[in-house]
């Protein structure tokens, strides 16, 4: 059993309470990180303000709008439903109701309301980045173990959207990979993140293919039987969602298990969380006593985690 790899008993899948502090302190830097660009926007849309002697002039400054309509309270998607005439409209009645008021101090004043409303937008994204760092810390453990065999491997980049050839050089790569493949005993591997498959009717976090990174899209559409592991990856470090996220797990591979059964398939199951309580420690083990999993693994154990990810490079 692949599992019986990293894991002897349930206990071995309890996340320990410091690892559950230095996760916590892992999201608190990636906020600090993801909140620089906002930062360095205040710091720019201050300089360009102050060349307003009054809160009307800001109006007249070119390439700010953008900024003004944030300090307004527009979110991108709001920004992007409205038209011009109602966004000029909406940046006057703000510089009457709230820079007005402020009297010389209208340029902090929409400083501060600027980063108030790119706080709201990183408070929302922040929101999944937990799964974020959970999937880089496998992708990573991945890569790992593909270069320590040494196996050719391509992997997606999220923002060319075009397959790159990996090599020792990549040293972030995980920070903007979403798909990973290889080659191994002349077949082709590929893994995918985050993607919503037709015969299963929902997303999924981590699928593994048997096929080429061309074929993915009609392997997804057409070819069940192409499918070869399903993980579920719950990041979340807050103990206290620690059992919905469970259940939520289970319930997307009870989804999986059933969608596939009816085609006679039984892709293998995996689940990899970050926080497992005791009570989640005892459920998982019971259920790779029995085969409904396949393997698991606590994230916040990197030992653990190159483990599983030997045992998938090897499917």
């Amino acid at each position: 059993m692949p599992y019986l790899r990293h894991l002897s008993a349930s206990a071995d899948l309890i996340t320990a309470a410091e690892e559950i502090r230095a996760g916590f302190v892992a999201l608190a830097l990636e906020r600090s990180r993801q909140s620089t660009p906002f930062v360095e926007q205040a710091r720019a849309l201050k300089i360009s303000a102050m060349h307003a002697k009054r809160p009307n002039e800001l109006l007249e400054i070119e390439g700010i709008q953008t900024a003004l309509l944030t300090a307004a309270g527009f979110s991108d998607k709001a920004t992007k439903q409205t038209n011009e005439k109602d966004q000029t409209g909406a940046i006057q009645d703000f510089i009457e109701r709230f820079l007005e008021p402020a009297g010389t101090n209208f340029v902090e004043e929409l400083v501060y309301r600027f980063l108030l409303t790119r706080g709201d937008s990183l408070g929302g994204s922040m929101r999944n980045i937990a799964g974020k760092l959970g999937e880089r810390k496998l992708t990573r453990s991945l890569i790992s173990t593909l270069t320590l065999h040494e196996i050719t491997y391509q992997w997606l980049n999220t923002i060319s959207n075009t397959w790159i050839t990996g090599d020792r050089s990549n040293i972030d790569i995980e920070l903007s990979l979403k798909a990973l493949s290889w080659n191994k005993n002349g077949e082709t591997r590929t893994l995918i993140y985050n993607r919503t498959i037709p015969l299963v009717g929902k997303n999924i976090d981590i699928c593994l293919l048997r096929c080429a990174p061309d074929e993915v899209k009609h392997v997804i559409q057409k070819t069940p039987e192409k499918f070869i592991a399903f993980g579920e990856l719950k990041a979340g470090i807050d103990p206290a969602g620690a059992d919905e996220h469970w259940k939520t797990a289970q319930t997307a591979l009870n989804r999986i298990r059933s969608a596939f059964v009816s085609h006679s398939l039984s892709p293998d199951l995996f689940f990899i969380g970050a926080v497992i309580t005791d009570s989640m420690a005892k459920e998982i083990w019971s259920q790779l006593e029995d085969g409904t999993l396949k393997n698991a693994a606590n994230l916040t154990n990197p030992n653990q985690v190159a483990s599983l990810s030997n045992w998938l490079v090897d499917l």
